[in-house]
Formats: structure tokens, C-alpha cells, sequence
């Protein structure tokens, strides 16, 4: 990383600023010192202008559609790697040689079991309970079961943390699903791999004998990878500041959790999913097109456009041909949902009203409907993009930890109440 200066003017007074510059992307201006020479703050609400922190992680260009893992371009890891090894290459930076794949992947699967005690705390909750609700009070509840690996200072410590919480999340996962339907919890085997692990566990039952589907294993492998890592989006921002008090690695990715649980995060696949069903068929389209571009109608298209990319989302060009493979191995041809999304994706990159304001469709436009085929309901969803980010809030929270410029997160306010005031006694208010 390279460092210049700049200047900035505050009424009379002339600041020094560096501006610094990584390998790719936007310079930034350090204003870690303004206030201390200026008795000034910046005002940035969502903080879309400041970057919080330095990374090596995840890279994202959203004006070229592009994102990458450590350097890696999306489209190449989803199109020749696996989950597990997309967790090892945002964990230590490179991907593994053969023996280190091989080692990880068997750390990774002895750790998928959960203490069994975790049972009786399952049946604490409402039959009806939302999964994700289980997930964020469930994954803050390791901390209880496995306090030998929450301090983290100790680097061990750390990497027991994470192989357990990776391992696990899956597991949780799928127990947060049968307990909404009611079914036993299905207990997960070694000789499986992570994703057909994790679609075991959730659709099998003790009755009869489950065979996982290669296509689909493969596909959700896939959407597993396009959710790992995005950069410093809400949850993730969310796992960093909860680890910057010091708090142990469980309580941290439960706040991430919790954060993503939110419909502008992490529920917008099923948000995309029922706006798909409210608007049922083609023929209903062009009424639908007509809301969405009167400014005074409430209706918002989902599924269209990014916070971030302002071209096309990588990721939703993979999801596109995952979504397609999926349908087809099921033999889904006739799907109204699908009828309706591919008229929708046609006429978003072809009318000028959509290209000129870059509602290109985004990853939740397809994955929910992916999901949706694969049988899970749509309150899985968020529960199944919370499995695939927790290795990136794992790296994320490393890095900070790991990162010895990193102090205890604390943004400050632009304050806009009443000024100093005096206690008026009781019998004087009027």
C-alpha cells in the first residue's frame, strides 16, 4: 500500500491528509486525525463514502460487475472449485494444494456434530419460531458449550473457533428447519461432503433412505460460494464491530445474523420470491412494469439493482445457469415463476428505463427461485445466505483481530438536539 497527501481547507486552515492507495480500486483519504487538528468530524450516513477498515479479503468493482475472492474472479471459482475450498482460500489467503484440501475438508467435517445438549435447548423454542430467530440465539449459544476456544487472543483458540463454527452452521441449520416442520433432527455423516451433508440432514427422515442428489448438491455448493464474502456490507461491518469490543467469535457471528435478518440484506431472495408471486403471470407484467416506474405507487421491483453494482451482479449470471440446471433436473419446465422472471430479466436488459437507472437483475432475482425448487420454504432463505457468509465474517473477524492498527469501533454523530439545559423541578413544568 503507497501514501501520498493531499490537502483540505477548513475556513482558514490548511490540512495534510494522506491518501493512500491498494492494490486496486478507489484511493482513500485518512481523516484518522482531522478532528484532532480541525475540532471537525465527516458526515457519511452508511458510511457509503468511508472506508471502515484495511482488507485483503474480498474485492468488489460494482461500476465493472466484478468480485473477487483473494484476487480470484467469482465466475472461476463457482465454475471449478467447491465450497470448503473457497472457506480455506478466504481463511488463509491462498487456495490448497491437494494435502491441505484433503486435511481441511477432514478437520472440517469431525467438527459438524453440536454438543447433544444443544437438543434441549432447541425445545425451548415456539413450534412455530422463525428459523432464523433459532440461528442468531442458537450460534450465540456455542459460546456456552464450547468455552475452550473463545479467547481471542490465543491463535489456536481462534482456528478452533472457526473450524467449529463452519462445521456447524449446517447442522444448526438444518435443526432450525426440522424444527419448523416438526421433524427429527437428522444427525450428519462423515463419508459425505459438506453440501450433500447439509441437504441430508435437511430432507431425510429415519423412515426410509435418503439419496442425495448430485445436481442439486452441485448447485447449492454454488450458491454456497457466490454468498461467501462481499466486502464490507452490513452483516459483515456488523461481525466487525461486535469483534472489536473483544467479544468472542460466537457472539460475533450471531450479530451478523442478526444483521442479515433484515428484508435489505439478507431477506432479499424471499422478498424477490413473493414479489414474483404477486405478480403471477406473464400476462400481468406490463401492469407490474407500469407500477414500478410511477414514482407515486409503492410497488418496488425486487431483485433488480445493487447497492454496489451498478452494472450487471457477477454472481446472478451464475446464479442464471445454476437456477436453469436445477429447474431442469427436477423437470420444473412450466413453472409460472420462472415464466415470469425470464420475462422480467428480457425486459430489464432491453427497456431504456431499467438500463438507464442500472436495475440490472441481481443474485436474489434467481436464487430464490433456485431455492424455492429445491424445497426449502422461503423462510430458509436467509438461513441458508447466513451458512454460506459465516466463513466470510470468520476471515473478516480474523483479519481484524490479526490487524494491530484496529481499535474498538466508535462512530460519531452530527448531534442536532437541545442544547444544554437546567432541570425544571416538577411543580414549575407548565
Amino acid at each position: 500500500m503507497t501514501a501520498h497527501m493531499t490537502t483540505l481547507k477548513v475556513g482558514d486552515q490548511v490540512v495534510d491528509l494522506p491518501v493512500k492507495e491498494g492494490a486496486i480500486g478507489p484511493a482513500v483519504v485518512d481523516i484518522g486525525k482531522l478532528y484532532g487538528q480541525t475540532g471537525m468530524f465527516t458526515y457519511d450516513p452508511g458510511f457509503t463514502s468511508t472506508a471502515s477498515c484495511e482488507s485483503k479479503i474480498t474485492y468488489i468493482d460494482g461500476d465493472e460487475g466484478v468480485l473477487l475472492y483473494r484476487g480470484y474472479p467469482i465466475e472461476q471459482l463457482a465454475e471449478h472449485g467447491d465450497f470448503l475450498e473457497t472457506c480455506y482460500l478466504l481463511l488463509y489467503g491462498e487456495l490448497p494444494t491437494p494435502t491441505q484440501k484433503s486435511d481441511f475438508d477432514y478437520r472440517v467435517t469431525r467438527h459438524t456434530m453440536v454438543h447433544e445438549q444443544m437438543m434441549r435447548f432447541f425445545q425451548g423454542f415456539r413450534r412455530d419460531a422463525h428459523p432464523m430467530a433459532v440461528m442468531v440465539a442458537s450460534v450465540g449459544a456455542l459460546s456456552a458449550f464450547y468455552h475452550d476456544s473463545t479467547d481471542i487472543s490465543d491463535p489456536y483458540q481462534r482456528m478452533v473457533a472457526s473450524m467449529r463454527m463452519i462445521a456447524k452452521m449446517p447442522t444448526l441449520a438444518s435443526m432450525a428447519f426440522k424444527y419448523s416442520i416438526g421433524q427429527p433432527f437428522v444427525y450428519p455423516k462423515n463419508d459425505l461432503d459438506y453440501t450433500s451433508n447439509f441437504l441430508r440432514m435437511c430432507f431425510a427422515v429415519p423412515c426410509e433412505e435418503y439419496k442425495v442428489n448430485p445436481v442439486l448438491s452441485r448447485a447449492l455448493d454454488r450458491i454456497f460460494i457466490l454468498h461467501a464474502d462481499h466486502e464490507q456490507n452490513a452483516s459483515t461491518s456488523t461481525v466487525r464491530l461486535a469483534g472489536s469490543s473483544g467479544a468472542n467469535p460466537f457472539a460475533c457471528i450471531a450479530a451478523g445474523i442478526a444483521c442479515l435478518w433484515g428484508p435489505a440484506h439478507g431477506g432479499a431472495n424471499e422478498a424477490a420470491l413473493q414479489m414474483l408471486q404477486e405478480i403471477g403471470s406473464v400476462d400481468n407484467i406490463p401492469k407490474y412494469i407500469a407500477k414500478a416506474k410511477d414514482k407515486n405507487d409503492p410497488f418496488r421491483l425486487m431483485g433488480f439493482g445493487h447497492r454496489v453494482y451498478k452494472n450487471y451482479d457477477p454472481r446472478a449470471k451464475i446464479m442464471q445457469k445454476t437456477c436453469h440446471e436445477v429447474l431442469n433436473e427436477l423437470g420444473i419446465k412450466d413453472d409460472p415463476l420462472l415464466d415470469v422472471a425470464v420475462e422480467l430479466e428480457r425486459i430489464a436488459l432491453s427497456d431504456s428505463y431499467f438500463i438507464e437507472k442500472k436495475l440490472y437483475p441481481n443474485i436474489d432475482f434467481y436464487s430464490g427461485i433456485t431455492l424455492k425448487a429445491m424445497g426449502f420454504p422461503t423462510d430458509m432463505f436467509t438461513v441458508l445466505f447466513a451458512l454460506a457468509r459465516t466463513v466470510g465474517w470468520i476471515a473478516q473477524w480474523k483479519e481484524m483481530i490479526e490487524d494491530p492498527s484496529q481499535r474498538i469501533g466508535r462512530p460519531r454523530q452530527l448531534y442536532t438536539g437541545e442544547p444544554a439545559r437546567d432541570y425544571v423541578p416538577m411543580a414549575q413544568r407548565r
